[in-house]
C-alpha cells in the first residue's frame, strides 16, 4: 500500500527506513513559530500584569507585527513548503480532507494539510489585526498606542475595543489548533511539534523531492531587517498622542 501526497498526487516511498527524516521545515519558519508564540504569550501576560507593563505589551505587539509581517513575504518567497500557493487549497480541496480525516483515512502532506493552511491564515489574520489595533489604542488613564495620534479619540476607543474582543476570537482558534496537532500525535502517530522543532519527518511521509536543501537563511535574514526597520520607522515618525491623554 502506498501514502499520497496530496500536494502532488504522487506516491511516497514506503520502504524508507523507520528512522529516516527528511527535511521540511526551514530554520526561518521554526524560528517565527516559536517566537510568534513567545510574543503572544508575552502579550498576554503583561496585559494581565496591569498598566505599568504596558510598555512591554507594546513590545510584544511590536513583535507580532513584524513576525507576521515576515511570515507574509516569506509565504511568497521562501522555501517550497513555506510558500502558500504549495499549501493552500480551495474549500472542496479542504473539505475533502476533514472528510477523509475524521474517517481515518486522510494522506500524508509533506507540508501543511489542507486544514492547517485554513488554520495558518485565520491565525496570521487574526494576530496581525489585534496587533495593528493594538497601535492605536488607549486605557483611558495612562497610556496611548503608538500610533493613537494618527486617530481621533472616538475612533481609538473603538479600535481599543476590538483589539480587546479579537482576542477571545484568536483564543478559542488556539484551542482548536492545538487540538488538532493533538489529534495528529494521537491518531496519525504524527509529532507535528517535534516537526516544527527540527525541521524533519519521517522519510515515509515525505517523497524525496519533497525534502528542502536549503532555508535561504540569508534572505530570510534581509526580509526580516527589512520588516523590522519598516515598523521601527513607522513607529519613530509617528505623531505624539499626548497632547490628548487629558481628553481621554
Amino acid at each position: 500500500m502506498t501514502t499520497l501526497d496530496n500536494n502532488i498526487q504522487t506516491p511516497v516511498r514506503q520502504d524508507a527506513q523507520d528512522g529516516e527524516h527528511r527535511l521540511v521545515w526551514d530554520w526561518p519558519v521554526r524560528l517565527f513559530h516559536w517566537s510568534l508564540v513567545a510574543s503572544f504569550l508575552g502579550a498576554f501576560v503583561t496585559n494581565k500584569l496591569g498598566v505599568a507593563y504596558f510598555k512591554y505589551h507594546v513590545w510584544c505587539g511590536y513583535a507580532v507585527i513584524a513576525l507576521v509581517s515576515f511570515r507574509i513575504l516569506w509565504g511568497l518567497l521562501g522555501t517550497k513548503h513555506a510558500r502558500f500557493w504549495n499549501f493552500v487549497r480551495g474549500p472542496r480541496a479542504t473539505w475533502r480532507y476533514a472528510r477523509d480525516f475524521w474517517r481515518g483515512y486522510a494522506a500524508h502532506h509533506a507540508g501543511h494539510n489542507p486544514l492547517g493552511a485554513l488554520m495558518v491564515l485565520l491565525l496570521l489574520g487574526a494576530l496581525g489585526a489585534q496587533a495593528a489595533l493594538g497601535l492605536f489604542s488607549n486605557d483611558e488613564i495612562f497610556n496611548v498606542g503608538p500610533l493613537a495620534g494618527y486617530v481621533s479619540k472616538q475612533t481609538s476607543l473603538l479600535l481599543t475595543s476590538l483589539h480587546r474582543r479579537t482576542f477571545y476570537w484568536i483564543a478559542a482558534a488556539v484551542a482548536i489548533h492545538v487540538g488538532a496537532v493533538i489529534l495528529h500525535v494521537v491518531g496519525k502517530r504524527e509529532n507535528l511539534v517535534r516537526a516544527m522543532i527540527t525541521g524533519r519527518k519521517r522519510a515515509h511521509a515525505v517523497a524525496p523531492h519533497d525534502e528542502i536543501d536549503s532555508s535561504r537563511g540569508w534572505l530570510a535574514v534581509a526580509l526580516a531587517a527589512g520588516v523590522v526597520t519598516a515598523l521601527a520607522l513607522v513607529v519613530h515618525f509617528a505623531p505624539s498622542a499626548e497632547a490628548d491623554i487629558g481628553e481621554f
